[in-house]
């Protein structure tokens, strides 16, 4: 119970993996709030323990003051999961302006947002853990998508940056970086791959199943342990680390 009351943040938390790292806060006594952009999903989805909180991460004055809302609620942040983020593929000479900045500005600009407004509450206490989610593509390059591969990367030194800052303080930055996630954004991309490559769905699917060393999707819980792995006793000195979730060395 070494958690129990202390107040979490995690963007994207109405599905997929920030969905199922929020639960399993929750289940372990902490107070989640959950953001999103949709405030009628973030309300189905919370059980007790969680609070759904409309918050767009690309809007600096939205997280300013939705943050700020959170912590006057439930006190200062003291877990940070910078989750939200959009995946999606595409050939570098075929990237808008337009598609890059947007996911520069949720991938990248929404994380750091995120993470400096819970900073500001969580320097004034005595522990505190921010967990970025980035992705095996921040580790190595995704073929065809160039963009997401940077953000991915960006938000990955990020991390390492701000664990160098805050090194010897009672508080860590780490990165969750998954392969591919039994989550929603698969079922995004296997209809933009099927309609791309004039393939059927199942085959779309199985490029993305069998890109995972052990040819299958994770399930979110198995991301959401290693959050809870990195917010309970025992992981004090894990600090500034990519953890690979991908089902085998890459």
């Amino acid at each position: 119970m070494a958690l129990a009351g202390k107040h979490a943040l995690v963007t994207g938390g109405g599905t997929g993996i920030g969905l199922a790292i929020a639960r399993a806060l929750a289940a372990d006594g902490v107070q989640v709030t959950i953001t999103g952009r949709r405030q009628e999903r973030l309300d189905e989805v919370a059980t007790e323990g969680m609070a759904g909180l409309a918050m767009d991460v690309r809007d600096e004055e939205d997280v300013v003051a939705k943050i700020a809302a959170a912590v006057d609620a439930r006190g200062p942040v003291q877990i940070c999961v910078a989750n939200a983020g959009i995946a999606e593929g595409r050939a570098l000479h075929k990237t808008t302006m337009e598609f890059w900045r947007n996911m520069m500005a949720t991938n990248l600009d929404g994380a750091f947002l995120t993470i400096r407004e819970c900073l500001h509450g969580m320097r004034q206490t005595d522990w505190g853990r921010v967990i970025t989610v980035s992705s095996i593509a921040g580790v190595r390059g995704l073929p065809g998508a160039a963009c997401y591969t940077a953000s991915k990367h960006g938000l990955i030194g990020l991390t390492r940056a701000l664990s160098e800052d805050y090194i010897g303080k009672p508080f860590t930055f780490n990165a969750l970086c998954p392969a591919y996630v039994d989550t929603p954004i698969v079922t995004r991309n296997t209809d933009s791959i099927s309609q791309r490559a004039g393939i059927s769905e199942e085959e779309a699917r199985a490029i993305m199943v069998n890109a995972n060393r052990h040819k299958r999707l994770i399930a979110p819980e198995e991301i959401a342990a290693a959050a809870m792995w990195l917010v309970r006793p025992g992981s004090e000195s894990v600090n500034g680390q990519t953890i690979e979730i991908a089902g085998g060395q890459m």
